[in-house]
């Protein structure tokens, strides 16, 4: 019985090395999911024309911007012409702090951000952002509520499979931890559906307003947080699983053989 109480010890500190390893990248994923959540670069915008030319409009966009009235056209514009980024949740350009007189840009500019209200995220987008009139564009529609959803469907997933770590371990069982492999894994495909959403809408919307020739749009690091949480979490959700499946392997074995 001694060999094969050496190679249980040797199986249990494989079991609870793969349980830390699974924990930390539980957190850091949660941390980086929170952080892309709450940040507001997921897609930027750079201008390339001379910063005077956005500073004799630069009240009346800041105006139009800022302004509860204003439709999608009207701020995506506006992102367009004043470096902007886009977040989740915010929206944000710069603009020059005195826009009559003209003054470096690295000294006299300023982030304007207005955030989108819960009715904004479930409003519907439109087939000709715009316009009214035009009908609504289920696809977008629908991709923008799930890009909004997601993200918390897949925090709460992984907090919930926290809640059930800390009972496994109340219980001193592995076998609970099947469960928190399985709400990470369902968290991953949470903000795997997230990215692409995001990715596919925004596609859509450039579709419907191109880019112009002076201005330049890349996916900003808020979005690369949200991708390299994904596979974070699905990594987290393989270890859980297969330590607490093999425990209970061995756990069987240990049984069977004390009975022999």
């Amino acid at each position: 019985l001694f060999p094969y109480s050496r190679k249980g010890a040797m199986m249990d500190n494989r079991f609870a090395t793969a349980l830390v390893i699974a924990c930390v990248l539980s957190l850091i994923s949660t941390i980086y999911m929170a952080a892309s959540i709450g940040t507001d670069f997921w897609y930027e915008y750079h201008n390339l024309s001379p910063a005077e030319n956005v500073s004799e409009a630069g009240r009346s966009i800041s105006e139009e911007f800022v302004s509860e009235e204003a439709d999608e056209k009207t701020y995506t514009d506006a992102l367009f012409r004043c470096n902007g980024t886009v977040g989740l949740w915010r929206r944000c350009i710069t603009v020059p702090k005195n826009p009559h007189w003209y003054s470096p840009p690295e000294t006299d500019m300023t982030t304007n951000c207005i955030s989108f209200s819960l009715s904004d995220q479930f409003m519907e987008k439109y087939i000709e952002p715009g316009n009214h009139n035009s009908g609504t564009d289920l696809n977008r529609t629908y991709l923008w509520r799930l890009q909004f959803l997601l993200p918390f469907v897949s925090l709460g997933l992984m907090c919930f499979g926290a809640l059930i770590g800390l009972c496994a371990c109340a219980c001193r069982s592995l076998y609970p931890a099947i469960a928190t492999g399985v709400l990470h894994f369902l968290a991953g495909l949470c903000t795997l559906g997230l990215v692409g959403c995001y990715v596919a809408g925004i596609e859509l919307l450039h579709k419907k307003l191109p880019l112009p020739d002076d201005v330049k749009g890349e996916f900003g690091w808020s979005f690369c947080l949200a991708c390299v949480s994904a596979p974070l979490q699905f990594m987290a959700a393989a270890l859980f699983i297969w330590a607490a499946r093999t425990n209970r392997k061995e756990f069987t074995l240990l049984k069977a053989y004390r009975v022999a």
